[in-house]
């Protein structure tokens, strides 16, 4: 699995490209300045990075993502589950609902995703 996790920072600047694309690498550079205060050596190495990551592509000085802000955050969870928990969804809401106690409406939305799943 590839590795897709960010910094906040670096999810910072994941979320210009998301909320923005496609764009030039010029004007990443420009939004990165004024959101981030980056100079373009900054930009463009961690641009870089994230294309080697296979979130981002940068072809012919347009920036545009391969994966949405979605699915990397589902790819995340995925392998926070695996790895914290071997991959066990009910462990890992076991460990979450000791701490923090789910509400009515969000159990009710969790019997629907079951219910859905089974369906299919």
């Amino acid at each position: 699995m590839n590795d897709y996790q960010l910094g906040a920072v670096e999810s910072r600047f994941a979320d210009i490209i998301w909320e923005n694309e496609p764009l030039s690498s010029a004007e990443l550079v420009k939004r990165s300045e004024q959101a981030l205060s980056w100079k373009k050596s900054t930009t463009y190495t961690v641009l870089k990075r994230l294309c080697e990551k296979g979130i981002f592509r940068n072809e012919k000085g347009t920036v545009t993502s391969l994966i949405s802000k979605d699915e990397l955050c589902s790819l995340q969870s995925e392998k926070f589950i695996d790895d914290t928990f071997g991959g066990s969804l009910p462990a890992f809401l076991a460990a979450f609902t000791s701490r923090k106690k789910l509400t009515a409406g969000e159990v009710e939305e969790l019997r629907k995703m079951v219910e859905n799943f089974e369906e299919e």
